[in-house]
């Protein structure tokens, strides 16, 4: 990362996430982190990603949040959906898209 802030943050309480723009061989790529947010006995804030159990439905909307948000930033910094991080284990929603068209193709052409 060049910049070590996030280029965006969505809050709920103590609930962050944060979208981090990343460079790798093949590009930029976005990156989330989710984390809550205490404070110790002497009144420094930490970050941590362990959560209660009452706090995991906050983070599966805030993960829903960081989702769509994080499909904007790449609209409006015209990263390529189809980019994958350097360790190429994600799969994007166009590329289950375009995976789910080819097996129809293929459905369709196998004779009857």
């Amino acid at each position: 990362m060049s910049d070590t802030r996030p280029i965006d943050t969505i809050r709920d309480g103590n609930l962050k996430a944060s979208i981090w723009k990343n460079e790798g061989e093949n590009g930029p790529f976005l990156t989330t982190t989710i984390t809550r947010t205490y404070t110790d006995q002497r009144g420094n804030y930490h970050d941590t990603a362990s959560f209660t159990g009452t706090e995991l439905l906050r983070v599966a909307e805030l993960s829903r949040q960081a989702y769509s948000r994080s499909n904007e930033l790449r609209r409006e910094l015209s990263l390529s959906a189809d980019r994958e991080p350097e360790d190429g284990r994600r799969q994007t929603s166009r590329s289950f898209e375009r995976q789910a068209d080819r097996d129809r193709t293929r459905t369709r052409r196998q004779p009857r």
